[in-house]
């Protein structure tokens, strides 16, 4: 019961009172961890870490003197945050061993008050992807595919075709940590979120994801894709935890000189019983092509739950929508080409051995350490960075972006409080599907309804809202004012109480390989 509690309500509460020992919670989490190793959502597995700190942490509640709700908690990071003395691979062979000195101030700030780090999680290599199947680590399953709604729901094609084929993406680039929330392996996980990378895998693998503002939460340590748009990202199963988490993770740092000067004050979020005040506007340029006619309806019947409960709904104008997704890509392969040319060899991560000049050198290295995704997005960058193509591509995206930032202020501005949304174009796909597109394809395409809000730095938050006709979660987004995540997840605390996801039924997992596990501890685990 303690692995599906609240963080603050339950969990917390069972910690202080000695029903449940950090140690116990951590033993629970780690055994998870193995049964469910078929899904691939970690890279490593820090054991002996994991359990020192749970044991630290119960020597502070023996005494009466824990650090705060997340003390004892155990959570995951995905690897391309920064964690002294734990590798940090980014999924790339570029990065295959290296362990970085220091932790990224949101890893350390979790571990200051108390929080149990189990591992770092799979992702698309450097970030780059919206499948969580591109990493060197190999593709994350989503734990829906196992559990008994989707089962019910899926006939195989063939007496041949199992599980093993049938099994569903999570989304991506944070796909491993949300395969891990949501397989009960861990109470919360990091992500990051430049395009939708928190989102995307949230709405696939049924859990709550929040981009907050650009600013809000620092970016020092974790390893950058896009700076101007890049965002820790929060998963977690309740919006609750959600803003637990924020509460501990937000405010300025002096090794960030993006986050904000201000102090911010956790909050507890209230619980909304009139929607009468707020305006909840629909945009109509994310009825976008591709968009299923399941989630459409999911969409139009949330619009009609605030109505009905005695919410202003009204239709919004984003006029600049359309040519998001263009300039999205523009900007970000530039970005991704400038942060790439630092991976050359010399200082950290791998190198090559061709020795007949440094430049042989740089070349073969990269050439190596990268896959084909992370080398076509950097060849795309420098020819928009061109000399004879800065101004054409490069300067005209970015006074797109500010046109597309202009459109939600002045729809906000207007007296629309929150805009609700879909947050993908339909449920996960099979994986034998999801590969069938280049990973370039697959990023424009489910990054349509997400990378509008990175663009203009404004928090957005998934929640998950209905299990669609084969069983797999469906999320909305709720996209909201800038630094404004109080108004944004109380709304989106109301929208979840009213929809009961239901919890996913994962009686496969118990049977899956776990004999293996009795007998051998996997390499993984350090």
């Amino acid at each position: 019961a303690a692995l599906n509690g609240g963080l603050r309500s339950q969990v917390s509460a069972a910690l202080k009172e000695g029903r449940v020992a950090p140690t116990e919670l951590c033993q629970r989490c780690l055994a998870l961890i193995k049964n469910t190793k078929f899904l691939n959502a970690y890279i490593t597995v820090a054991e002996e870490t994991a359990l020192k700190q749970a044991e630290e942490s119960e020597e502070r509640y023996k005494r009466g003197q824990p650090l705060g709700i997340l003390d004892g908690i155990p959570i995951a990071v995905k690897d391309n945050f920064n964690t002294a003395g734990i590798e940090t691979t980014c999924a790339s062979n570029m990065l295959k061993g290296y362990i970085s000195p220091y932790n990224a101030t949101v890893v350390q700030k979790l571990l200051d008050q108390g929080a149990v780090l189990l591992g770092k999680t799979n992702l698309d290599e450097f970030a780059m992807g919206s499948g969580s199947t591109d990493g060197v680590f190999g593709p994350v399953r989503n734990p829906w595919s196992y559990s008994k709604q989707y089962k019910e729901k899926s006939v195989p094609k063939s007496h041949s075709e199992d599980e093993e084929s049938n099994w569903v993406v999570t989304g991506g680039s944070s796909g491993g940590s949300a395969a891990a929330v949501s397989s009960f392996t861990c109470f919360a996980a990091l992500g990051s979120d430049t395009g939708g990378s928190t989102r995307n895998p949230a709405a696939h693998c049924g859990v709550v994801g929040l981009k907050p503002t650009y600013g809000l939460i620092s970016r020092h340590g974790l390893i950058p894709l896009v700076n101007s748009m890049d965002v820790p990202g929060i998963l977690t199963r309740s919006v609750d935890d959600a803003a637990v988490l924020l509460g501990s993770l937000a405010g300025h740092d002096p090794k960030d000189s993006t986050t904000i000067q201000d102090d911010f004050k956790p909050f507890e979020l209230p619980n909304l019983t009139d929607v009468s005040k707020l305006s909840i506007g629909i945009p109509k340029e994310y009825h976008a092509p591709g968009l299923s006619g399941e989630i459409l309806a999911l969409w139009s019947k949330a619009a009609d739950l605030f109505r009905n409960a005695g919410a202003k709904v009204v239709e919004v104008s984003l006029p600049h929508t359309p040519y998001s997704i263009v300039c999205y890509h523009v900007l970000c392969t530039a970005e991704v080409a400038s942060n790439m040319a630092r991976f050359d060899g010399l200082e950290y991560g791998h190198r090559s051995d061709m020795k007949d000049s440094t430049e042989s050198m740089y070349a073969a290295t990269r050439r190596e350490g990268f896959n084909d995704v992370v080398r076509g997005r950097i060849l795309s960058g420098n020819y928009f960075l061109l000399k004879q193509n800065y101004e054409k591509y490069f300067v005209k995206a970015q006074k797109v972006r500010r046109l597309i930032a202009n459109d939600f202020v002045k729809v906000f501005r207007s007296g629309v409080d929150i805009l609700l949304t879909p947050t993908t174009l339909s449920d996960a796909a099979p994986y034998t599907e999801f590969i069938q597109e280049d990973n370039r394809t697959r990023s424009a395409q489910d990054d349509i309804l997400t990378q509008a809000a990175n663009m203009a730095g404004l928090p957005a938050i998934n929640v998950p809202a209905a299990l669609s006709e084969r069983g797999l979660p469906v999320g909305l987004q709720f996209i909201g004012r800038s630094f404004q995540e109080k108004q944004l997840l109380t709304v989106a605390k109301w929208f979840e109480k009213q929809v009961q996801f239901p919890v996913i039924q994962l009686e496969e997992v118990k049977r899956h390989d776990s004999d293996v596990f009795q007998h051998q501890k996997s390499a993984s685990f350090s």
